[in-house]
């Protein structure tokens, strides 16, 4: 069987060298794939394996990404973050042409795929739900990433006074792109920028943040609201773990209707509010939350710059159309919704 991305016979040979089982890889199933970082489960000498690798076109940072997220996964090991468990790790890029790592698979289901009828049918399980994900990140906030061997996968020096500057950079950079109908369609965007600049936090507690937490990078168990785990590492980094619960509230649907919003979890009602998110969130962190409205406003920002990257490349040709403009239309509501928070 020949699966994009993968040589089975020199993965095989690979896990024969580490000790990992023995025979033919089985069953092999392309989880995702395409642009995205693949995901390919299987099965060897009766056990069951998830590899993750980066696409087949692979971007200036892929395997170092791949890397970061295997060191991540094993420095949390044991610890009270649902995640997926790391079985091995491979940062020899020559085995199946890319760095990988192979996982134990995730018994559990993703809120944006479909509820199953236990959490569809109930207002207060989805409740839990939302609220588990709060106790997701703030046991990673709680981590001592020093004590589980993490320093130096970030810079912590200046974090908060450089996040504006490099993501404004960012944004400029999209004008490389013939096309691109530049900033001026994004609403307040220098307004947002200069309001993050003059209210940013004095000082900051840094540690692990996953640094994409929202609805679809999460795995709910099948029999209960609690996580199975918190899925997609790759933008994980020593920073601010507050931005994490940010990024959670930028994300998080205002409004049980999708007719006004996107809404990628239906039903909505039962979810916490944002407020309550923030409530259920500060008796599990030593963290000061006066600022959390910042945080807020820093992630959409980020975020909506992020997407509007796509929106530029669909300019020049080099991403669909239809997806480019999708994700300019979420930029646009990142940035109204920004507005809004700071009045």
């Amino acid at each position: 069987m020949e699966i994009p991305g993968v040589d089975l016979v020199a993965l095989a040979t690979w896990m024969d060298s580490v000790g990992l089982g023995s025979g033919p890889v089985e069953e092999a199933v392309i989880l995702t794939g395409g642009t995205q970082n693949i995901l390919l489960k299987f099965r060897r000498a009766d056990r069951s394996y998830v590899l993750r690798r980066p696409p087949p076109h692979l971007r200036a940072n892929s395997n170092e990404t791949m890397r970061r997220e295997a060191r991540v996964l094993a420095a949390i090991a044991g610890s009270d973050v649902p995640h997926p468990g790391l079985i091995a790790a491979c940062g020899d890029e020559t085995v199946i042409g890319a760095a990988f790592y192979l996982m134990e698979p995730v018994d559990g289901f993703n809120p944006t795929a479909g509820l199953p009828p236990l959490h569809a049918g109930s207002p207060e399980i989805r409740r839990q739900m939302g609220l588990s994900m709060v106790e997701g990140i703030a046991a990673l906030g709680a981590l001592d990433y020093r004590a589980i061997g993490l320093e130096g996968l970030g810079k912590t020096e200046n974090y908060l006074e450089r996040q504006v500057v490099r993501w404004k950079s960012q944004l400029d950079s999209y004008a490389e792109f013939e096309g691109w109908t530049g900033p001026s369609e994004i609403p307040g965007v220098e307004k947002v920028g200069a309001w993050l600049e003059a209210h940013r936090p004095d000082s900051f507690q840094p540690g692990v943040i996953h640094g994409d937490f929202h609805l679809a990078n999460v795995m709910f168990r099948h029999d209960g609201p609690q996580l199975a785990a918190i899925v997609d590492w790759e933008l994980t980094t020593i920073g601010d773990p507050l931005l994490d619960l940010g990024w959670l509230l930028a994300t998080w649907p205002e409004t049980p209707d999708p007719r006004v919003e996107d809404v990628s979890v239906q039903p909505w009602t039962g979810f916490p509010t944002a407020a309550e998110l923030v409530a259920h969130y500060r008796p599990r962190t030593r963290r000061d939350l006066a600022a959390i409205d910042w945080y807020a406003v820093l992630a959409c920002y980020k975020l909506g710059i992020i997407l509007e990257g796509t929106h530029a490349r669909a300019g020049a040709g080099r991403a669909p159309k239809a997806t480019g403009d999708l994700l300019h239309a979420k930029t646009i509501g990142l940035f109204e919704r920004a507005l809004r928070w700071i009045g």
